[in-house]
């Protein structure tokens, strides 16, 4: 073979070398790529990944769970009725998006019942509502029953008092529990002029006192007889039980229900009232409804979980 010959073959051989390598580096660096946005989170291509944009978290306003949420509607048919029943601390809340959602989507309406967050789970179990408000989280036993819980926003439990009582005081966390459970009975245990304490309870359906128990009495009971120093509300309302505080009463209230009361003072806990960060009794209000989600359902909470929904549940809280 001839000199020429061979130069020609090895400069063909070395250009099919590097086009080769080439390749095989065009190749690499598209999967890294690939798999690095996918470890880190980092964008893709749309079209294999055609998911909306999440809207971003409203401070203060926790969304709806991702699992379990439902795209803002665009529209909503004209007769759509949404049956809200159960927690009587989310009524500001029920009567917000129901304004809202209404104006949006004319020709909707939302019903809202208030008689406790048990009866509200009741409620959806037998068909009389589509949705229920709760103060608490669902029991193993209700999830079992296809029932799943949206959260909606944070709330804090105020311990109340009336505002004729003399009592000037904040109470310790370690109090506050001694008064619910029936160990400490006198105003004057904690500072105050020797007055009985009358203990204003709310009734066992109540997801507030529910809720109570846990973040309150560390999941123990309130006090029992012979103390007969505790008074137990036939019904879950608020606005009875303010009525009934009088000179020496005390009580616990979901804190937008109170905080613009004239009647009743707020009792700081340790020092914090409900509006600080870390004030120790919060907790998280719920919307649950029944799988499957009815159109209405999927309508509604995909509204809470909105710019407009979070804005109308944020006012609530001014």
């Amino acid at each position: 073979m001839s000199q020429k010959n061979e130069t020609g073959t090895l400069i063909a051989a070395l250009v099919i070398t590097v086009l080769i390598l080439a390749g095989g580096f065009w190749w690499f660096t598209r999967q890294s790529g690939t798999n690095l946005g996918v470890l880190t989170g980092g964008e893709n291509n749309p079209a294999q990944n055609p998911s909306p944009p999440t809207q971003p978290a409203n401070p203060g306003t926790p969304t709806a769970d991702p699992n379990s949420a439902f795209a803002p509607p665009q529209t909503v048919p004209t007769g759509t009725t949404v049956r809200i029943a159960g927690s009587t601390s989310m009524v500001q809340i029920n009567q917000a998006l129901k304004q809202s959602f209404e104006q949006q989507f004319p020709g909707t309406v939302v019903e809202t019942k208030a008689e406790g967050s048990d009866k509200g789970i009741l409620a959806i179990l037998t068909a009389s509502a589509d949705i229920a408000a709760i103060s608490r989280p669902l029991t193993s036993q209700e999830q079992s029953q296809g029932l799943m819980a949206v959260p909606v926003t944070k709330d804090a439990i105020a311990i109340v008092i009336g505002e004729q009582n003399l009592f000037q005081r904040g109470l310790t966390q370690a109090q506050v529990q001694g008064i619910f459970q029936g160990q400490i009975t006198n105003w004057s245990q904690v500072g105050g002029d020797s007055e009985r304490i009358r203990v204003i309870n709310r009734p066992p359906v109540s997801g507030t006192r529910q809720a109570f128990q846990e973040l309150v009495l560390n999941g123990g009971e309130f006090g029992q007889p012979p103390n007969t120093n505790i008074v137990t509300m036939q019904r879950d309302a608020t606005t009875p039980i303010l009525r009934e505080l009088g000179s020496n009463g005390i009580s616990y209230a979901t804190y937008s229900q109170v905080a613009d009361q004239q009647t009743v003072r707020i009792v700081p806990v340790d020092g914090l009232t409900p509006q600080a960060a870390n004030y120790p009794y919060q907790r998280e209000l719920y919307y649950v409804y029944k799988q499957p989600a009815t159109p209405q359902v999927q309508a509604f909470l995909g509204y809470v979980a909105s710019p407009q929904g979070q804005g109308a549940i944020a006012a609530t809280n001014q």
